[in-house]
């Protein structure tokens, strides 16, 4: 709910502090945001074009998806990962922060279709949803996170490391080469880009450095219902996870952990 993450919440157009007044959002300078009768905010700029959002019918075939347990071995394997105060940039349906929050304490989920907020704000008794553009800055508190998830989501590493913590962790889900090769070979789909690994290392620049990487592999039987389902979803998600630690900020010191057992 929102009361849970209020705490975590940046005015969009000022950076204020936000809290709750009268069904809505506000700012100290009066900025005000209606909270959706759904239960989420939209705290996107005014001259925002959620034109790559995910419709209603891909966040549905997404639910469909992950609620059949074929990516739960990465959920799990996020959850034993995850502490504190969680954001997920790109959270879509929620179903990553979900299982999350087995452990973690809040969760505030952070994604440009107002679909998948919907969606995610029911994931969880303490997930807050919240519609905003990953590429621009995110509307939440400098240093309010303890963990940010992005899994199969753009990247914005420098707002990334100003939202984490200084002791904080971000995990990035990434696919590999042979992510859904035999789907992705049969029907077409779009492959997976051959300089993933570096595009990602850019994107992040030198706000991170990596403390671990682990790659998570699902063996996966669909039947020809399930795969279409699959395609539904929009770009196909991936397998692959790395966990880096803030580094090179005057907040900071370098930092590294030990790989998990």
């Amino acid at each position: 709910m929102l009361t849970d993450v209020v705490d975590l919440l940046a005015c969009p157009l000022c950076a204020g502090d936000l809290g709750l007044a009268d069904g809505s959002l506000r700012c100290p300078a009066g900025h005000s945001f209606d909270i959706a009768r759904q239960g989420y905010v939209n705290l996107l700029a005014g001259d925002a074009r959620p034109g790559t959002a995910d419709s209603a019918d891909m966040v549905q075939a997404r639910a469909d998806f992950l609620g059949a347990g074929h990516y739960a071995p990465l959920a799990a394997v996020l959850a034993s990962r995850c502490h504190g105060r969680v954001v997920d940039a790109g959270a879509g349906t929620g179903y990553y922060l979900s299982a999350a929050l087995a452990e973690a304490e809040i969760g505030l989920a952070l994604d440009i279709s107002k679909f998948a907020a919907r969606r995610a704000v029911r994931a969880h008794p303490r997930l807050g949803a919240v519609v905003a553009d990953l590429w621009r800055d995110l509307p939440v508190r400098t240093g309010a996170a303890d963990v940010l998830l992005n899994v199969f989501a753009p990247r914005n590493g420098s707002e990334f490391h100003r939202v984490l913590a200084p002791s904080g962790t971000l995990i990035v889900v990434t696919p590999t080469s042979k992510h859904l090769a035999s789907v992705v070979q049969a029907l077409g789909l779009v492959t997976v880009d051959a300089r993933k690994e570096s595009r990602v290392a850019d994107s992040l620049g030198e706000a991170f450095a990596l403390a671990d990487r682990e790659v998570v592999e699902i063996p996966l039987s669909l039947n020809p219902d399930e795969v279409m389902t699959l395609v539904g979803m929009g770009p196909s998600p991936g397998i692959s996870r790395r966990r880096s630690s803030p580094n090179g900020s005057p907040r900071s010191a370098p930092r590294s952990r030990p790989r998990p057992r």
